[in-house]
């Protein structure tokens, strides 16, 4: 994952609404209106929210008979997961070097 794909989903998760709406389409695939009556907000503000995910990659749309539904692409989060794993290790580390400070301070 570039640079610049990594700014757009992390940007986009930094938005709670944003992550509410990952976390439904989760669980399946779900129109602008019901988004809309989940989170008590215009139409507007949820197609605002869903254009952030989707220029992230986070989410793709598509049609089904009258209905235009978003769809979470999953994808681009394993991207920032691999990012923040190289965190993961530094801080364990950290922490078993705090671990050892302590036991020689006993």
């Amino acid at each position: 994952m570039n640079e610049d794909q990594l700014d757009l989903v992390f940007g986009a998760l930094a938005d709670r609404t944003r992550r509410a709406i990952l976390a439904r389409l989760a669980d399946q695939d779900t129109s602008v209106g019901d988004l809309t009556a989940l989170f008590a907000m215009s139409q507007p503000a949820v197609s605002k929210h869903l254009k952030v995910l989707e220029q992230a990659g986070l989410v793709s749309r598509n049609r089904q008979g009258t209905l235009r539904l978003s769809h979470l692409e999953a994808e681009p989060l394993k991207g920032a997961t691999v990012w923040m794993a190289d965190y993961r290790t530094y801080w364990s580390e950290s922490y078993d070097r705090l671990d050892a400070l302590l036991e020689e301070l006993d």
